[in-house]
């Protein structure tokens, strides 16, 4: 009964221990299915991220595909100018303007040359003409100036006492002439500068007013004392120098029918205002050169109207 018993016990646990086996191994079954159904899933949730992540790919590219880039706009070639002590980033912007042709502007003339003016193109000349239309170079210096050895109504040097040589020469035969004839000349003024002549229109000017002024005195520039070929004279007992009183005189007619011998003319005659642009100066001679002085003397006629020139307005 024993032996049996003891059989029976030991079936029993051959048989638990392969029951606990086939639990175990029923175990690790089930969990091993349960890894792989785990790892499956896994890979199913992999590839579904894979595939949304490749779909979002391709939904990108064709958003961006689909989006226009900006036209790119040309801008005008442009200089930006910064302020560095400027706290604001921004500069102001320097379009470039395409250089354009310059217009000359006429130039304005002081109040003194505001009449039209020309340049004389030989001022050497002997007997060039200047006057109100027709000026000297403003640096015009004559040449070969020389003092007068004749009387003047002022003593000492000056510039004043000076002519260049060829009118010089002749005006001391001219004194002397007179002299021989018993008429007395004395010298007011000859040469004058341009900045002389500058200085004693303006002071005309502030006396008289501009358009006075140039009725009797030359605007710089245009004066004739320039050439260092005119001279004003006056009779030998001082009176009248260069002044409307001197018409009249023994001295202003004899020089009236003598100046043209020596080369001379009374350059603004009576009546010729017109056309010299001065009033009759009786006491003013300018040396031309006999041939012309002789011809222009004879005729009656102006310097202008020697040489065919425009007559010059007041």
């Amino acid at each position: 009964m024993k032996k049996y018993t003891i059989i029976v016990l030991a079936l029993l646990i051959i048989s638990g221990c392969q029951g606990r086996y086939y639990v175990v191994e029923e175990s690790t079954k089930i969990s091993n299915q349960q890894t792989k159904k785990d790892d499956k899933e896994m890979n199913t949730h992999h590839n579904l991220d894979d595939q949304k992540t490749s779909r979002d790919k391709v939904s990108t590219n064709e958003k961006q595909s689909n989006t226009k880039k900006p036209e790119q706009i040309k801008q005008p070639n442009i200089e930006i100018s910064q302020n560095p002590s400027s706290s604001v980033k921004e500069s102001p912007i320097v379009v470039k303007k395409e250089p354009s042709k310059s217009i000359k502007k006429p130039v304005e003339k002081p109040v003194e040359n505001k009449d039209s003016i020309q340049v004389v193109a030989q001022p050497n000349s002997i007997p060039v003409v200047v006057n109100k239309s027709l000026s000297l170079p403003e640096n015009f210096v004559p040449q070969n100036l020389m003092y007068l050895n004749v009387p003047f109504i002022f003593s000492g040097n000056s510039e004043k006492r000076m002519m260049r040589k060829e009118a010089a020469i002749e005006l001391e035969r001219l004194f002397a002439g007179a002299k021989k004839d018993g008429v007395t000349l004395l010298g007011v003024s000859a040469y004058r500068s341009y900045r002389t002549q500058k200085a004693l229109f303006e002071r005309y000017v502030a006396i008289d007013g501009y358009e006075k002024a140039r009725t009797y005195s030359a605007v710089p520039g245009t004066s004739e004392h320039q050439t260092g070929l005119a001279i004003d004279v006056t009779g030998g007992n001082g009176k009248c120098p260069a002044e409307d009183c001197f018409a009249g005189t023994i001295e202003a007619a004899w020089l009236e029918q003598n100046a043209a011998k020596y080369g001379f003319i009374i350059r603004y005659p009576k009546g010729k205002d017109m056309i010299t642009g001065y009033k009759y100066e009786p006491w003013h001679l300018r040396y031309v050169g006999k041939d012309v002085a002789v011809d222009v003397s004879t005729k009656g006629i102006t310097l202008e109207e020697y040489f065919n020139t425009l007559p010059v307005s007041k």
